[in-house]
This record gives structure tokens, C-alpha cells and sequence, in this order.
């Protein structure tokens, strides 16, 4: 069949399931305990239209970004939000002037002789071993986020893996091997993400809810000693799935004598270092800033972004025309996480997420403890594929699962804090977190790609993040069975 063909049938299929979703007659309201959940006409046109949207990502009807803002104009069309609140949830969301800036930053600092130096001595060591290139990157995205954020992790790491690619000659979507390094540019920080508080906006959201719904502290240290050895058990796991997924083992990287030529640094290159560490030191140092200054507290990730930025093309050490970095940013990925915001915020305000949260784990009392924390964890997964927010996936879930911990009577910690960790845990599509759209925007991988080592990752998460907090949980005596 030709790929037209194909595409035609896909499109057929998305319209007859989101069709399906929106015909059928699954309004009604359940009791939850204190609140009653309702899935409204709106709600569940905006599933149907999820539906479509996801369908259309990973077969590919449509360019990425095409789908993205096609969402948009159905979500209007079946009246489930208007065009301007729509605009205000995508583009008006600072996540994308973060977005903006650190792709400006990447373009810039990829052009330094640092980042040149740094993937000469790496790929020199390493060319003849290309695997441990890619579990070099995971584990430095991995360190990197517990204490930037994993989003600045991987605008961080995407210089080097990017600069690697280009030594070996690996053109953008023609080399496995390219993809596999890509997916560990985004996965790597993703897995860092639940080590500690500070690695994702969803940490301290649950630290807050558990403090203030359910009377429950958790410390820094408490949630290291449970996130920390989550991370080191699915590091490994996920190096393994993206080996054997793109079949790493028949690659061979070539090293070309003319690439490793004495590099010269030059004062721009340490004026453009200067700024890049200054960045990621804001980027570490925000609470710390905030706390001693209170009037600075305009100094956000995405401020230090957008200004670093800025400041990278002051005369006179301006390193890069603004033509060539505008050719550099991915804008398409810039329209594709707007679009992805607008869909899941949607989905959160018509209470859809709510309702399917509900649905998935009201009589999950009946399962053995350990079981219980499995389901939540996976669940979790499953659902934050509808989100392109991991602060949306905690301010949707752990409310609920500590509500619907009284209701069952059951302790709160025991499905809570494993529902926030997972938050941040997004590994089958590119629009799950905006930390996968960073080394998307690269162009080395597609939705699709994702798609199969990520419902793999997914399972293998979810069982490491289960391990981790039965067993580290109960020996720190963070929950009581």
C-alpha cells in the first residue's frame, strides 16, 4: 500500500475513534467521597479529540506541529474551550519563552570551541564504543536534572549529543543511531527529574499537597532516598531498551584525523562560556536567590533564559549572525508543545481528567499494598500522556489520590507520593513534557519513534519506581503499611 494510502486509512481510523468517543453516552457522576466527579459533554469531546490528535502523531497524517494546531481549531469547533483562552493556555504559557531561549542558547554555545573540545575528547575515546556514548549522555542528563530542572538538563546536554552526531556524519532521521541518542538526550533528564524535589515543578507540588491535605512532611532527604535509587535502577534499564529498539550494535562511528585539528579558543568562546555558566548557576542557585532577595524573585528559569539569550548577541563578541540561529530553532516544536499545552490544560479545566483519574483507580483498596503502588504508578504514566505539564499531572492527581484515600480508607502516602513521582515520568510521546520536545527540536527522531522503547520504558519505570518506594520508603520509614 502506498504511504498516501496508509495515511488515508490512519486519517479514516482517528475520525471513526474520536467519533466514537464523543457519540457515546459515558456522562454520568460518580461520588468520590466529598466531591462528585462528572464527565461533561466537554470533557469528553476533548477526549475525542486527544484521541484524534495522538493517532495522528503516531502514524503521521499530518506535519507534528499541522496536528497540533488542527487541535485547536477542533477543540473550539466542539465547544469544549473558545480560541482566546485556548491562546492564553499555549502561548501564553513562560514554558515557551524557556523554550525560545535555551534553543538560542543551544544554536550559540554548539558553535563554541568548549563544546568542540569536550565531543572530540569524548568521541575519540569512545567512537569504537558507541553504546557508552549514549549512557554517557543519559547519566550526565540524568545528574544534571535533579538540580536544574530537567528541562535545563536537557538543553544542556543537546549541545554535545548534537555536536557527536555531526562528527559521525549522522544525518537527522536517516541514522538509528541518531535516535537513539536524541530519546537519550530527553530521556536521561527525564529520569533525573524524580531524584530530588527541585527536579521537576511536580516535586514540590506533591511536598505540598501531602503537607497540607494530608498532614504528611516530607523532607528533601526523605524524597531523595526514595527518588534517587528510582533513577539509578531505570538508568541501565532505559540504556538497554534504546540499544536494542534502534540496534545499536551494527553501528560503527567513523573518526575522521582532519576533525582533530588543535581547536583554538577564542574570547568570544569564553565570554559565550561565561554566560552559559552563569545560566545553569541561576538555574541552580533560583531558591537560593529568592530566598536572600526577595525582590529578585523575577529571576525564573525562563527570565534567566529569554535575557541570557539576549545578552549572547551584544556587540562586540556576538558569535552568530541572528539569520543562522533563526534557521537553528525547531519553531515547529515550538507550535507543537503551545498546541499540546492548550489540548491538556483543556482536558484538565472540562474536569475530563478528573472523571478518567476516578474511573482508573476507585477500587484500587482492593489490591495487595505493593500491587496498589504498581497500578498508581503505571496509571500515572498512562494518563500524563494526555499532558504537556508536569505541575498540570500533579495538581490533577495527588489531590485526587489523597481525597480518595479517605474515601477508601487507606494511607494517603502509600498511593500519593508514588502518583508524584510519576508526574514527571513522560516517555511514549514527544508532547507528554516539554523536556522530550527540547532534542526533538533537533529533527534526529520522530513521535513515532518514541513510541514503541517508550511503552516499554514506561512498564520498566513503573516497576522501579514501585521497588524503590516499597523498599526504601519502609527502611527510611517514610509510609506505614
Amino acid at each position: 500500500m502506498e504511504l498516501s494510502h496508509k495515511k488515508t486509512v490512519y486519517l479514516f481510523v482517528a475520525i471513526v475513534i474520536s467519533l466514537a468517543i464523543g457519540l457515546l453516552p459515558l456522562e454520568y457522576i460518580q461520588n468520590s467521597g466529598n466531591q462528585s466527579i462528572q464527565l461533561t459533554t466537554q470533557g469528553k469531546y476533548s477526549l475525542a479529540v486527544l484521541a484524534f490528535c495522538v493517532i495522528c502523531w503516531v502514524a503521521e497524517i499530518m506535519p507534528f506541529a499541522i496536528t497540533g494546531l488542527f487541535s485547536l481549531s477542533l477543540l473550539v469547533v466542539t465547544g469544549c474551550a473558545n480560541l482566546s483562552d485556548l491562546v492564553k493556555d499555549g502561548f501564553g504559557n513562560q514554558v515557551i519563552v524557556f523554550f525560545i531561549g535555551v534553543m538560542i542558547i543551544g544554536a550559540i554555545v554548539n558553535e563554541t570551541s568548549f563544546v568542540t573540545i569536550i565531543t572530540q575528547k569524548l568521541y575519540n575515546k569512545y567512537h569504537l564504543q558507541p553504546k557508552t556514548l549514549i549512557f554517557i549522555i543519559l547519566t550526565i542528563g540524568m545528574i544534571l536534572a535533579g538540580f536544574v530542572t530537567e528541562m535545563a538538563a536537557a538543553a544542556m546536554v543537546l549541545p554535545f549529543a548534537v555536536s557527536i552526531l555531526k562528527r559521525a556524519h549522522i544525518q537527522p532521521l536517516k541514522d538509528n543511531y541518531g535516535k537513539a541518542m536524541m530519546i537519550a538526550c530527553g530521556w536521561g533528564p527525564v529520569i533525573g527529574g524524580i531524584a530530588t524535589p527541585a527536579g521537576s515543578g511536580a516535586n514540590p507540588l506533591t511536598v505540598g499537597f501531602l503537607k497540607d491535605l494530608a498532614h504528611i512532611d516530607i523532607s528533601f532527604a526523605q524524597w531523595m532516598a526514595i527518588g534517587f535509587p528510582a533513577a539509578l535502577l531505570m538508568l541501565p534499564f532505559a540504556w538497554f531498551i534504546l540499544v536494542k529498539t534502534f540496534k545499536i550494535e551494527s553501528v560503527s562511528l567513523c573518526n575522521d584525523p582532519k576533525q582533530n585539528e588543535k581547536v583554538h579558543i577564542t574570547i568570544k568562546d569564553i565570554i559565550i562560556g561565561v554566560l552559559f555558566v552563569v545560566t545553569i548557576m541561576l538555574w541552580i542557585l533560583e531558591p537560593v536567590v529568592h530566598n536572600l532577595f526577595p525582590s529578585l524573585q523575577f529571576i525564573t528559569m525562563s527570565f534567566v533564559a529569554l535575557t541570557i539569550a539576549c545578552c549572547m548577541f551584544l556587540p562586540p563578541f556576538a558569535p552568530l549572525s541572528w539569520h543562522k540561529v533563526e534557521h537553528s530553532i525547531n519553531w515547529g516544536a515550538i507550535i507543537l508543545i503551545v498546541s499540546g499545552l492548550a489540548l491538556g490544560t483543556t482536558i484538565y479545566k472540562t474536569g475530563a481528567a478528573k472523571w478518567l483519574a476516578w474511573i482508573l483507580f476507585k477500587n484500587i483498596n482492593l489490591l495487595h499494598p505493593v500491587v496498589m503502588v504498581f497500578a498508581v504508578v503505571l496509571g500515572v504514566s498512562i494518563i500524563k500522556v494526555m499532558f504537556s505539564s508536569n505541575t498540570v499531572t500533579g495538581i490533577i492527581m495527588v489531590p485526587l489520590l489523597i481525597a480518595l484515600s479517605s474515601t477508601i480508607g487507606i494511607n494517603p502516602s502509600l498511593i500519593a507520593i508514588p502518583a508524584g513521582l510519576t508526574s514527571s515520568l513522560s516517555f511514549i510521546l514527544v508532547t507528554s513534557t516539554p523536556t522530550i520536545v527540547i532534542p526533538y527540536s533537533a529533527g534526529y527522531f520522530t513521535i513515532a519513534d518514541m513510541v514503541k522503547p517508550g511503552i516499554y520504558m514506561t512498564i520498566i519505570s513503573s516497576i522501579c519506581v514501585t521497588i524503590s518506594f516499597v523498599v526504601f520508603g519502609s527502611l527510611c520509614k517514610i509510609i506505614a503499611w
